[in-house]
């Protein structure tokens, strides 16, 4: 389980849940609250998982929730899971795609996009469904090309729909 703050880390390396709540707020505008019934968990070097609840019997465990973010790298990563989960509480570093622009997305394509005036880095793409944005993974904004990161084994061949 990650520790609660820093000061009471006990592998070195290891993120702290304020430490992730507080990237979220940060990077996405996620308020910390939408976390509160969620505990954090590291499994591997810097892949933090998120439960719903709390894990009590004390029997050894391969996995616990869903992987929610890399933090053992040079920029922490949200997982496509995590984004579609909780990105619809983002607040910013959210860029809505038109529908080719998200068929290509989910198909795993990379794009042009210069009109994106937001931070380079992780995004929460978005595309319209029934009137509302949903949120439909994460990408890497560079040098006006936003880079689809969803894995191969989520990848969709989809129609453009108006």
């Amino acid at each position: 389980r990650l520790p609660e703050t820093p000061a009471d880390r006990e592998v070195e390396g290891r993120a702290s849940r304020r430490e992730v709540l507080d990237w979220f707020e940060e990077r996405f505008g996620i308020d910390p609250s939408v976390f509160e019934a969620y505990s954090f968990w590291e499994k591997g070097a810097g892949k933090v998982w998120i439960f719903n609840g709390e894990a009590t019997d004390p029997s050894a465990v391969e996995a616990i929730g869903m992987t929610f973010l890399r933090t053992r790298q040079e920029h922490w990563k949200p997982t496509t899971r995590a984004a579609t989960r909780f990105g619809g509480h983002a607040t910013t570093n959210v860029i809505e795609l038109d529908p080719e622009q998200a068929s290509r997305f989910v198909a795993g394509d990379d794009q042009d996009l210069p009109a994106w005036d937001g931070d380079w880095g992780y995004l929460i793409a978005t595309h319209e469904v029934a009137g509302e944005p949903a949120p439909i993974g994460v990408g890497l904004y560079l040098y006006d090309e936003l880079r689809s990161v969803v894995p191969k084994g989520s990848r969709a061949d989809l129609p453009v729909v108006d």
